[in-house]
């Protein structure tokens, strides 16, 4: 009988490896799938993997899709290494959408024009009020009535989505849109300024840079930060220590609200500059994966926001030049989830064979 028995000591190496094994197994399994369906797996594979770092105007779309990945994810990360279970991060995007949104086409109706300097940073803080007081009922929830943070959060994200639907069906709706489901256009002093010119860029991947250090400092290098990191690892010694429990689920599920709020708000502010029914795209979902490939640490998942990136533009590249389905790209990420949860069972695990003896006579 095969099972798993602890290791006593885990390899390092492995643990910060197993990203990288994660990787170039999906990759294979990719190929795989690509004999399977009749296509060449070479150049399926450079298409997804390579064809978005080809040249800059495709490493900036990479950096730009990565931008709200890596502020939702750093929220996340602080969450799960508290041992809080937000997976409704999308839902927490979209009511960002909806504050930083919602700010920017009033002040552009009422014909308010503000320098960019105080009418953007009004637009992103919009947002994480609104992507917090959503992560706020979740909290409530879980805290008054024992509620389970994960079907609550996951839940509610549908309940983003339908606000979304009427809001840009009914009162939000650009009466010169064409009878379209979407607000009009905001004013050029409420877009996001680009980064690199002639690109979609924007100083929100700065800003993401930013937040990632800033989370590095306080889960490492404050009190705060080192409280929540023992109530995940072991809730009876944080109980022993008097650590509250009770502050860990608001502090984190209201950070990790805010800066999904906040990605949300850049989205709307900075390649969309409008609301409409089709903001969800499941990169809060997403950003879950880049958490775990990224080890829960806020410098890994810079990283493995980009990687993630690459895999979804590159898997749009490869539906239209190879003809994929329009599905590979959730595959891919799927598989490298998969494989890079069993890599980390068999660091902390090995397997034994064992023989199976029967009851005695």
């Amino acid at each position: 009988m095969l099972r798993l028995e602890a290791r006593p000591v885990p390899s390092q190496a492995m643990a910060l490896a197993s990203p990288v094994i994660a990787l170039l197994l999906t990759a294979a399994v990719a190929a795989l799938i690509l004999v399977g369906i009749g296509k060449d797996p070479v150049s399926g594979l450079q298409i997804i993997f390579l064809e978005p770092l080809s040249d800059r105007r495709q490493i900036s779309e990479v950096l730009l899709k990565a931008t709200p990945l890596i502020v939702i994810a750093v929220g996340l990360a602080v969450c799960y290494r508290a041992n809080v279970w937000n997976i409704g991060a999308e839902g927490q995007f979209l009511m960002g959408c909806v504050g930083g949104g919602g700010l920017a086409l009033w002040l552009t109706t009422q014909g308010i024009v503000l320098p960019k300097v105080v009418g953007i940073p009004l637009v992103l803080v919009a947002g994480m009020v609104g992507g917090l007081l959503w992560a706020a009922v979740v909290a409530l929830l879980r805290d008054r009535f024992n509620a389970n943070e994960i079907l609550v959060s996951l839940m509610l994200v549908y309940v983003a989505q339908q606000i979304i639907n009427a809001l840009v069906f009914g009162p939000w709706k650009d009466p010169k849109g064409f009878n379209m489901p979407q607000t009009a256009l905001f004013h050029a002093s409420l877009h996001l300024p680009p980064l690199l010119e002639r690109t979609r860029l924007h100083i929100g991947f700065i800003i993401s840079l930013a937040l990632a250090v800033l989370a590095m400092l306080f889960l490492f290098r404050t009190f705060r930060g080192f409280q929540l990191q023992v109530g995940g690892l072991a809730p009876a010694a944080a109980r022993y220590a008097g650590f509250s429990a009770r502050g860990a689920l608001w502090t984190t599920l209201l950070l990790s609200g805010a800066l999904a709020g906040m990605a949300g708000a850049m989205e709307v502010a900075g390649p969309i500059r409008q609301v409409t029914p089709y903001l969800s795209t499941g990169l809060g979902f997403t950003a879950i994966i880049v958490c775990f490939v990224g080890r829960l640490h806020p410098l890994g998942i810079v990283a493995g926001g980009v990687l993630l990136s690459v895999m979804l533009i590159g898997g749009e590249l490869a539906q239209s030049r190879l003809g994929l389905p329009n599905a590979m790209a959730s595959v891919l990420q799927g598989l490298l989830l998969l494989i890079l949860l069993a890599c980390d069972t068999f660091i902390d695990q090995r397997p034994r064979w064992s023989r199976s003896t029967g009851p005695a006579a």
